[in-house]
């Protein structure tokens, strides 16, 4: 015999403005499966379809985000693919911007961009991310999407898992099973689309001659897709990730989060639609448990913020619904703080309460790693020099008695067009340029320009064991205007 265990969250005095909101990972007083142990409930879940405005809201950034994952690898710029990170020769194409390895920096600032956002948004409003943008959230959404077009709705899809197999439920099984496993390959095949032109891989799709690590990474990115949308699901987001254990760090009691009014809810039960809960002694809280029902985690939003909630708001949309219903007030679970649970605050008090100092730190450094981010691109030149000394000729004496020092420019053309660059060397009286100072390096291309410099025996004497700073500048003209690069490196003069 199962035994099931009845968890009830602790009742909890009035907290003060500062302390950090309890985030508890409570198991919920209602399972999201009827008729199952907590421990079946955990490994199967069945959310139920929900309708509303925070429903319509998800539904929306589901479009907008695949939108974009979709749409961008056929978007096409100068006559080449607007979004390409070319692994093979080491170029990342974004629209009319052109990166080498070397501009990693601004992969660095995009992190720490995302960083401040997380940080911002998670202070202001809890795990938005989580409930409305996530890949997981939307291919998961997705996935039961298709689920419930071919199996039904919740009650449907857990009388056909009950049922012994026969041809209906292997002909619903496997249309399910084949639409998760088209899309999972049009995933994979869009994700390998942004690293080998998309279009040249749909012409290697027809044949079937992808190379072996296209192969590879399209399978690989599609079995991925495939298990945590289709399987794993809210065990990737109570078990896996991480972002679940730090919002409580990222929150107190003036975030806005989901919360449950237990003043107003408390004590639940049913009755009928015509009663007044007042005269039977219950809130306003029917003990329906749709609210687990539609939960994507499972949780009871009831027993308080868990680290398993991710903010989709589906109870919310759900309750409202049954408030209408019951002629009730909307509202029972809502977006609030948790001061403004406690203290009766209006909507206004509490968005006044939102904007406190930690969120304006976090705004700011948003705010100054964008401004940053932005200014270091619309500063950033079209072409980038490294200075690169020949180890094995550092220094030598040719035959004249002049001093001899080998390098390398290693230019990076950062344009679509090809371009002419000419370098020329100063800091020290008396050096002279042998090698031709001119090399031309074709679009988005690197190039290597040999340059051997002299410095004459007399003017050498006085810095003889000496390793003296030159400065090489490289110029082009682009469009009529001359762009210029200097770079800092040392003269070496033997003893």
């Amino acid at each position: 015999m199962t035994r099931r265990l009845t968890y009830r969250a602790p009742v909890v005095k009035k907290p003060s403005s500062s302390r950090i909101i309890p985030i508890r990972p409570v198991p919920s007083r209602a399972s999201a499966n009827d008729g199952l142990s907590l421990y079946e409930a955990q490994v199967k879940l069945y959310p139920r379809a929900v309708g509303g405005w925070y429903a319509r809201w998800r539904w929306v950034m589901v479009w907008v985000t695949q939108l974009v994952f979709y749409g961008l690898p056929w978007l096409q710029w100068n006559g080449r693919q607007a979004i390409l990170f070319d692994l093979s020769d080491r170029r990342f194409f974004i629209f009319g911007l052109v990166l080498h390895p070397q501009d990693l920096i601004y992969l660095a600032g995009l992190m720490m961009i995302a960083a401040m956002a997380l940080f911002f948004f998670t202070a202001v409003a809890g795990r938005l991310w989580c409930g409305y943008a996530c890949p997981q959230t939307v291919y998961t959404e997705i996935f039961l999407w298709l689920e419930r077009q071919v199996e039904g709705d919740r009650q449907a899809r857990m009388r056909l898992d009950g049922t012994s197999w026969d041809l209906e439920k292997i002909a619903r099984k496997g249309a399910k099973q084949a639409l998760w496993i088209g899309l999972s390959l049009i995933t994979g095949l869009t994700f390998v689309g942004y690293f080998t032109p998309i279009r040249a891989l749909v012409g290697e799709l027809a044949l079937l001659s992808f190379s072996p690590w296209e192969w590879f990474w399209v399978l690989f990115y599609a079995f991925a897709t495939y298990g945590n949308a289709g399987y794993m699901r809210e065990q990737i987001c109570k078990h896996m990730c991480p972002y679940a254990r730090i919002q409580s760090a990222l929150t107190d009691m003036d975030s806005m989060v989901i919360a449950y009014d237990a003043d107003r809810g408390e004590s639940r039960g049913s009755r009928p639609r015509a009663a007044d809960p007042k005269a039977l002694g219950l809130g306003d809280c029917i003990d329906c448990t749709l609210c687990v029902q539609v939960c994507p985690t499972g949780i009871d939003i009831r027993d308080g913020l868990q680290n398993e909630c991710i903010a989709c708001a589906a109870c919310i949309d759900v309750c409202d619904e049954v408030m209408g219903k019951m002629n009730y007030p909307a509202g029972l679970i809502r977006y609030s703080s948790g001061n403004g649970i406690a203290e009766k605050l209006t909507p206004r008090q509490m968005l006044k309460r939102v904007w406190r100092p930690r969120v304006w730190l976090y705004g700011l450094l948003l705010l100054v790693s964008v401004s940053v981010f932005i200014a270091s691109l619309s500063m950033r030149k079209g072409f980038a020099v490294d200075v690169i000394k020949d180890r094995g000729v550092m220094a030598r004496e040719i035959g004249n008695g002049d001093i001899e020092n080998v390098y390398r420019l290693q230019i990076m053309n950062g344009t679509e067009q090809a371009q002419t660059y000419t370098a020329s060397v100063n800091g020290m009286p008396g050096l002279t340029l042998v090698t031709p100072p001119e090399l031309t390096v074709p679009a988005t291309g690197i190039g290597s320009l040999m340059i051997r410099l002299t410095l004459t025996r007399d003017a050498a004497q006085s810095y003889r064991g000496k390793a003296s700073p030159i400065m090489f500048r490289v110029q082009t003209a682009e469009d009529g205007q001359v762009e210029v690069t200097e770079e800092k490196s040392t003269f070496v003069v033997p003893r």
